[in-house]
């Protein structure tokens, strides 16, 4: 999937760091994070027989400390021009619990030259969750759908392999300057795609479901015919905007 221009600037702060790293053995790897706000936070490895912390764990950190709030893209390079590289199984099982909708830039399949991006769920299949950590939940939107979101107009939005459930969680508007929206997902429910009806997806009048599907598609070009797909309904917590 190619990277949108949000996504280059995370990594183009994670390599541009570690291009500063050549010359010093405790500190090898860089990484950058982006948060809701598109603010970058980076941090770099700590390099010790003992086992220091890795540069994302350092970026998270600093994120923290700066007051982020959620993290939404992360990426992570080596120095002596390594390129990117994937997080270690620590820090994928640390961004799922903290941030379980992030964003992990990747490399792309050798020989490629093009990194990817993929779900931190997908870095981890049949990953374990921290009962405790009570991250902050985001639901991703393309900016188009920032103003039928605040008029209340949006209720329902189709997702495929994102985990959701009912509860408070962020609005976040993907590549946009909108800042995130309080809202509440108030129900979650898995169908196929078969099974999917004009009701079940609060279709108008003259709006068809292989459209709906087709667009959907646009959204995951790799989801399988028999997908199964969950169908989360959302309000806005904030009375005003």
């Amino acid at each position: 999937m190619d990277l949108y221009d949000s996504e280059l600037k995370v990594v183009a702060a994670a390599q541009s760091l570690a291009a500063t790293l050549d010359k010093n053995v405790n500190h090898t790897v860089a990484a950058a994070a982006m948060d809701t706000y598109g603010r970058i936070h980076t941090g770099v490895n700590v390099h010790h027989f003992n086992g220091g912390p890795c540069a994302e764990l350092v970026a998270i950190g600093n994120a923290v400390a700066a007051g982020a709030g959620p993290l939404v893209t992360i990426a992570a390079a080596g120095c002596g021009d390594r390129g990117l590289l994937s997080p270690c199984g620590r820090c994928r099982q640390v961004i799922l619990d903290l941030y379980p909708d992030a964003l992990v830039v990747v490399p792309g399949p050798e020989g490629s030259g093009s990194p990817e991006i993929a779900p931190i769920s997908a870095l981890l299949p049949y990953y374990y969750r921290h009962p405790d950590s009570a991250p902050q939940r985001l639901l991703r939107f393309h900016p188009r759908y920032y103003e039928a979101t605040v008029s209340r107009q949006k209720t329902l939005t189709v997702r495929w392999q994102e985990s959701h459930t009912p509860g408070p969680a962020l609005a976040y508007f993907e590549h946009t300057e909108h800042g995130p929206i309080p809202i509440d997902i108030t129900s979650v429910d898995t169908h196929r795609l078969s099974e999917l009806t004009p009701p079940l997806l609060h279709l108008r009048e003259g709006s068809s479901v292989d459209s709906y599907i087709a667009n959907l598609r646009e959204h995951y070009p790799t989801m399988p015919q028999d997908a199964t797909v969950d169908i989360v309904t959302l309000r806005l917590s904030a009375p005003n905007i």
